[in-house]
Order: C-alpha cells, then structure tokens, then sequence
C-alpha cells in the first residue's frame, strides 16, 4: 500500500507539535487528517444482501486540506458549475505574487489573501469597463504552492470572452484569442495591491515594519494568459484539475521511511520533467502547512456578472442574449455514490466480494475517542 499524508501525520505529527509551536488551525488540520475515514470518526456496517459479506464504512473528516476528502466536494461543486457555463470561449489568467512578499503574506495571511482577490478582480474589472465598457464574469481560485509545497501566492482567473452591457441589454464578444494585454494588466494588478497593501499599513492592520513597498514598484510582476478554452467541457476539465486541489495529493507521495519524505514534481524550469524530491519529514510537514488557509476563507470566488448576489439574473440574460433558452440547465440531483460512480467509474455500492449484490447499511459504528467533529475549515 502506497503511504499517504495521514500515515505522515500519524507518524511523525506528534514529534513536530511538541517540536514547534503551532497555531490551533494547524493542529486542527493534522488531526483532521490522521483520524480521516477511521475508527475514531465512526460510521456504518454495510453488508451485501446477496453473499452475506460485511465491511465497516468510516466516516471522512471532510476538512478541505485533506487529499481524501475533495473528490466529493468537486464533483458536487462542478455540478453546479456544468449549468452556469456559457458557449463562449474562457480565458485562462494567473497573477502572481512576488515572492518578496511571501513573508509578509504568512505573516498576515487573511488580511493579505483578501487583498490579492480585491487587488485581481478590480483590475479586470476595471479592464472589462475600459475595453467592452460591459462587466466581465471572473471566476478566481487561489493557490499557494509550486510543486514543491514552497509558498507562491497566485490566482487562475476563468473569464467568459465577452461581457455583457451595463443595461443589460447587450453581450459584447471577445476577441477570439486576446483579451487584455499582460504588460498593462500587471503594471495596474501592482499599482492596486501596493495601493492597498499601503492601506492597510496606514489602518494598523499591519505593522509599519511592513510599509516599506518601494523595491516592489520597481519589480515587473507576473500575469500570465492562456490561449482561450475551446469548448465548456474543456472549461470544466480545467475546473476540475484547479478548483479543489490541495497541496499535495496523495498519489505524489512515494516513500516514507527513515525519516524521510520523497515526493514526485513536475519542473516548470526543465521542460515539466517529472523529478523526485526527498524532504525531511518535519521540512514535509512544514512546507504543507504552509498552506492552511484561515478558517473560513473562501479561495474560489466569483466577480462582475457571476458574483453570487446577481449570478442568477446576470446569467439569465447571458443566455437570453446569446440565443439559448434563458432558464439555467438544472443539474441532477444525485447522491454521493453516484457522483463517485461518476469520477472513479467505481461503484461503491456492489459487493467487494460476490461481486454481485449491493452493501446496504445494517448498523451503526459509534466513534472510538471524544474527538470533535471537523469542519470544512
């Protein structure tokens, strides 16, 4: 059996707490993901009705820095998203922190995290008015890792080729392979996070040490655009692969042994050649916390006409504009196995063992410890 990042936490996550002083979101999460689908969460017996087999079922933590508990929670999340795509075109855009700032942003994650999403939207905003003079629709998912689990803050922005009119009454289409030039997106994405960087400075939400931005005007930062998707479902592949990544998953852990952690990378520096990359297993668990986010931050958001608050009304006349009947695809209603059915072509309900019947619950398993349930966070 190949280990994984509970099996990390189970064996060396107890040595690192008393080693280092951790923030309770940290525990929180390594706790989370070493009692995941075990005993000590409970679950259900399920046995088959046709061969008598039985096997217990434990329940998941569903904290979302767990590799093993995003699946469901994609597949949930792009099912909603398969109705609100457009037949249009989608821009793929990144921006990209400089790395001067890491420190900082560790510091003052949640302050500093809202204002890369502040900062990002507006400045697409901003172009959208300037270019269509129209909304665009954003969607923006933050990352806060490279391959290595070192920090590097950016954000892939999915963008609709085309916006639709301050009245509503028209949608202004795109060019079909450029949208707005990188060099002016990354001069105003800078202007804008200084600006409010230097802001909240000025509050007191950030200590004045900190107010010291000069070299940072100076530094040309990172936009990066993508030729346009081609088709909606090309669009929710991506979603798919981007949306509910953690920081590692648990098929890019190779070894565990000896105290040490070996990893598998992809190097954008040589070609994207796959490479292994041993860690000491504290240097592990220290870069991976590195991306804890703070409890309750939403790291994907939606912008212009796909904010949430006018989504619905936005996305109606989308449609109605572009020649589709206006009401949103309604998506099926379906349950957990099925969406797993699904993503895995496993079906988790057929008897592991006769191959034949179905698992049906026959009875409850009570949890094993007084551990408390875990959120989302």
């Amino acid at each position: 059996m190949r280990p994984e990042l509970a099996d990390i936490f189970r064996r060396y996550g107890e040595q690192y707490r008393r080693a280092h002083r951790l923030p309770a979101s940290h525990k929180k999460v390594m706790r989370a993901v070493e009692v995941c689908r075990t005993k000590e969460l409970g679950g259900h017996l399920k046995q088959c009705d046709t061969c008598g087999f039985e096997h217990p079922t434990y329940n998941s933590c569903r904290n979302r820095h767990c590799p093993k508990c995003q699946s469901l929670a994609k597949a949930k999340w792009l099912e909603k998203q398969t109705s609100e795509l457009l037949p249009v075109g989608y821009f793929h855009l990144v921006f990209t922190l400089p790395h001067e700032l890491n420190r900082l942003m560790l510091a003052h994650k949640k302050i500093l995290l809202a204002l890369l999403f502040k900062a990002v939207s507006e400045t697409l905003l901003e172009f959208g008015q300037r270019r269509f003079g129209a909304t665009l629709g954003i969607i923006a998912v933050l990352h806060t890792w490279d391959q290595t689990l070192k920090d590097h803050f950016h954000l892939h922005c999915l963008v609709p080729a085309g916006a639709l009119s301050f009245d509503h009454h028209r949608w202004i289409s795109a060019r079909k392979n450029f949208l707005f030039p990188v060099t002016a997106l990354s001069q105003v994405f800078r202007g804008k996070f200084l600006d409010l960087l230097q802001q909240a400075c000025d509050k007191g939400k950030i200590p004045a040490a900190n107010r010291d931005t000069q070299a940072l005007w100076k530094k040309n930062w990172v936009v990066y655009a993508k030729k346009p998707f081609g088709s909606p479902q090309t669009v929710l592949d991506y979603l798919g692969r981007y949306t509910h990544r953690v920081a590692l998953s648990n098929d890019r852990i190779l070894n565990v042994q000896n105290g040490q952690v070996t990893l598998s990378y992809r190097d954008r520096k040589d070609g994207d050649r796959k490479k292994t990359l041993p860690l000491d297993a504290h240097e592990f668990i220290r870069r991976f916390l590195l991306h804890v986010l703070p409890e309750g931050f939403m790291r994907i958001r939606h912008f212009g006409f796909l904010a949430n608050r006018s989504k619905k009304q936005a996305l109606t006349q989308c449609r109605k504009l572009l020649k589709l009947d206006p009401a949103l695809p309604q998506s099926p209603n379906q349950s957990a196995i099925d969406l797993l059915r699904e993503i895995t072509g496993v079906d988790l309900s057929r008897c592991p063992c006769c191959h034949k019947g179905t698992m049906i619950v026959v009875g409850e398993l009570p949890r094993t410890s007084s551990s408390p349930r875990w959120d989302s966070s």
